[in-house]
């Protein structure tokens, strides 16, 4: 899974699945563009990148703004010339509330970020990944795509599922342009997306339901970690998955078969 002389883009890559992918990738051999509103997380990846030998830029911007994010490729390409690989990871949980509870700007802002989001990183990279071909991982979840039974995560699941909807057109629509473009699911895995959830009137919303104890078949009950995700988006940015695309793949330990 030699990523020598090629150039990655990572969404949200601060801190967790991103941050992650970001690092294993450029230990891969990429030159990576760390995209994110924080600057000082984003920094502060790139310099580790560095130390470990590697080769990656910082760049501040808001993926559901098209200004910054059409500025962000062009300082990519002015950087080094090229894109291969994009990895749509930014995102946020936003509310999860009953439906009654839910505010309608509250809905909009969760697909605003997610699906938006997502759009207008595949759509300004595109222009760029069309001269050589390459991959576009979007980074969806178990939540509107096999578990329906978080109730509240209606904004949430509405945006991962559209993500997942939005992938399959693109990777046929792109496909001639050698142009793959898959989706991961994650379940539960050790991230800071809970510090940007917001929880509100769920303790009598929905079907009560309790799981056996290990609710993650696989390990007992134990998260995933992000460097397992950064795993798969390693394969699916490789040409080790040349023959893949438009496939949405659970990254969950079975948890969603359990829990759907």
């Amino acid at each position: 899974m030699d990523l020598q002389q090629r150039v990655a883009l990572v969404t949200g890559a601060g801190s967790g699945i991103g941050r992650a992918a970001a690092k294993l990738m450029a230990r891969h051999g990429a030159r990576v563009v760390c995209l994110s509103r924080s600057p000082d997380e984003v920094e502060e990846v790139v310099e580790g990148i560095h130390k470990s030998g590697g080769e990656a830029v910082a760049i501040t911007a808001d993926i559901s703004e098209p200004e910054e994010m059409q500025k962000a490729f062009k300082q990519t390409i002015d950087r080094w010339g090229r894109l291969d690989i994009v990895f749509a990871n930014a995102g946020i949980n936003g509310v999860w509330a009953p439906i009654e509870e839910l505010a309608p700007d509250e809905f909009e802002k969760t697909l605003h970020v997610n699906l938006l989001g997502a759009f207008l990183t595949i759509k300004y990279a595109v222009p760029y990944l069309k001269k050589q071909g390459g991959s576009v991982i979007i980074n969806a979840s178990v939540n509107g795509t096999r578990i329906f039974s978080n109730t509240g995560a209606t904004a949430y699941s509405a945006s991962k599922a559209g993500q997942v909807a939005m992938m399959k057109m693109l990777a046929l629509e792109l496909a001639p342009q050698k142009i793959r473009v898959n989706a991961i699911c994650p379940g539960a895995i050790d991230t800071n997306i809970e510090e940007n959830t917001e929880r509100r009137d769920l303790d009598e919303a929905g079907v009560r339901v309790e799981f056996p104890e290990g609710r993650i078949p696989l390990t007992g009950g134990e998260s995933g970690s992000s460097e397992q995700v950064a795993q798969l988006v390693l394969f699916l940015a490789s040409d080790a998955s040349s023959h893949i695309s438009g496939t949405e793949i659970w990254i969950d330990g079975a948890e969603s078969l359990l829990q759907g």
